[in-house]
């Protein structure tokens, strides 16, 4: 966790509101494997990590909320009464969509004054506005002891995307943010809600992400466009979700959609057994088949779900032709962020010079590269 920006956003708090705020981490996340399956009460495999949003919160005698998020130097005010979306709203969004879903289930809080700041890259892909909601749920419901459980927490940060920044996400974000366990990733079951960790290690390799820094424009209508594919092809098939069909199911109504609709079903349903076998995988410390999942979960967000882009499948290339890289994919959403590498300890600096250089030369534009550790879910600082 990273102190300077713990020390900054308390006395950020102190100066502007006095009093002594609760201090809150919550982390981003990373996916080693199962893309856009969570919507489709399918398997993903996350991790919660050492990058996050930290979050001062006090109670407040005004007769407003205030909100400041240090990064951007901006101030959110409003009264409790009358919560309603910004057209205009980015990150507001998101704290008054958590706020709203608390009172929706007849908790009472009062007015509170909140400054927040975070060194997850934004539009990387590593869910910095799952991190936001839940540090804002979470704060509340210790400042004001709402008794709220994880799981109720996680679903009010959900509901708050879905009503008040019109993403339907799944649950995944939201739950490897709360949930995270050090030196873990989690098989979570996005039917049940229920996860099993998986201790990680990857002997002589780590994780390396690297962020193409280009956030296309497509990105919140497509992924609502492809949920309602998928949706509407289970419902075709007679059953709930996507995550019930075999290759076999589909193929009886091959002839009855789009050619390019049959292929987003697909991928689904080899990207949900892809994940259960990376986790079987992991279990038996076979890194090399975990690879190979890694870059055949990519192929099939290119070229069956299509939502990379240029620059994602760029970065994918480059870790092919290095023989030290055992995967890469694109990782989240898609149309930008960050590729995941399963890269060998020894060669990783190589890789990220070599990747760079060969990232700017190609489209003039900087990467940017991290090292992740995974971390604890979100909780109190003490």
């Amino acid at each position: 966790m990273n102190k300077t920006l713990i020390n900054s956003i308390k006395k950020s708090f102190i100066d502007k509101f006095k009093g002594d705020p609760i201090m809150v981490f919550s982390p981003g996340r990373i996916n080693i494997i199962g893309e856009h399956t969570d919507y489709n009460d399918g398997f993903v495999f996350p991790a919660a990590v050492n990058k996050g949003i930290v979050a001062a919160i006090g109670k407040s005698n005004s007769n407003s909320s205030i909100v400041f998020a240090a990064d951007k130097e901006e101030i959110l005010e409003f009264t409790l009464n009358q919560i309603k979306p910004l057209a205009q709203g980015s990150w507001q969004n998101y704290v008054l969509g958590v706020v709203s879903e608390i009172q929706n289930r007849s908790k009472i809080i009062s007015n509170f004054n909140i400054v927040f700041g975070g060194d997850i890259p934004g539009g990387a892909g590593m869910s910095s506005s799952a991190a936001l909601e839940n540090s804002v749920a979470f704060g509340l419901n210790e400042l004001f002891n709402l008794g709220l459980s994880k799981q109720d927490m996680i679903l009010i940060s959900q509901k708050a995307e879905h009503n008040y920044v019109g993403v339907k996400c799944g649950i995944m974000d939201q739950y490897a943010s709360m949930f995270g366990i050090k030196n873990n990733a989690l098989l979570l079951d996005c039917r049940t809600v229920k996860s099993k960790p998986f201790e990680i290690d990857f002997k002589d390799s780590e994780l390396i992400l690297i962020n193409t820094n280009v956030k296309h424009s497509l990105s919140d209508s497509a992924y609502n466009d492809r949920r309602s594919v998928c949706e509407s092809i289970a419902s075709m098939l007679n059953i709930k979700a996507l995550r019930d069909a075999t290759e076999y199911d589909l193929e009886t109504i091959k002839d009855q959609v789009t050619p390019e609709n049959y292929q987003k079903a697909l991928y689904i349903i080899q990207e949900n057994l892809r994940t259960i076998k990376a986790s079987k995988s992991i279990e038996n410390g076979d890194l090399k088949t975990l690879g190979e999942l890694m870059y055949s979960s990519h192929n099939g967000l290119q070229n069956q779900y299509k939502v990379s882009c240029d620059e994602l499948d760029f970065l994918v290339e480059q870790a092919k032709i290095n023989g030290h890289v055992l995967g890469a994919r694109m990782m989240g959403g898609g149309f930008g962020g960050c590729t995941i590498n399963l890269v060998a300890k020894n060669e990783s600096e190589n890789f990220k010079a070599k990747a760079a250089k060969a990232y700017k030369a190609k489209f003039n534009n900087d990467c940017s590269i991290y090292d992740v550790k995974l971390s604890d879910g979100t909780h109190i600082i003490k």
